[in-house]
């Protein structure tokens, strides 16, 4: 038994048919072919599948996709305008935030909602805004030093 959902994803808004059970990161992913949410856990401790769900970071596999039904989410892949990166994405880049990649979409979408919220966090805010998004590369530093030159440039 499957049911319809009309959900805007970046931008676009279209109608699917999902079984009830469907979490809103399978949806992303398999539905909608976005692939930039990554599939970390299922158990919402590593956060590799924040998103943004009406503006707010939730971890999609918290998420069912029926209970996105109606509501505006935006990935990774919605998040540049265009080819502008958004200053997160930026300052990962400008400050290598990343090594193998895998956790920065969720980071990204994490600290892209810190920043929406409080556009000048200390060092400690974000550390703590981040605690629930794991990386198991870097050692968080060249993360932070990434959402400060966000702050500072975005």
């Amino acid at each position: 038994m499957s049911e319809e959902v009309n959900i805007t994803v970046n931008g676009t808004r279209r109608t699917d048919r999902v079984e009830p059970r469907t979490l809103l990161v399978h949806y992303l992913r398999e539905v909608r072919g976005l692939t930039g949410t990554h599939v970390g856990c299922d158990t919402s401790s590593c956060g590799a599948c924040t998103v943004h769900l009406d503006g707010l970071a939730v971890k999609s596999c918290t998420v069912l996709a029926v209970q996105a039904d109606g509501h505006e989410i935006t990935t990774i892949e919605g998040l540049a305008n265009g080819d502008d990166f958004h200053p997160v994405q930026e300052g990962f880049r400008q400050c290598h935030g990343l090594q193998c990649g895998f956790c920065t979409p969720g980071m990204i979408m994490a600290s892209s909602s810190l920043l929406a919220e409080n556009p000048d966090p200390t060092e400690e805010e974000i550390r703590t805004a981040l605690e629930g998004n794991l990386c198991r590369c870097t050692g968080y530093q060249k993360i932070v030093e990434s959402v400060q030159w966000a702050a500072a440039n975005g």
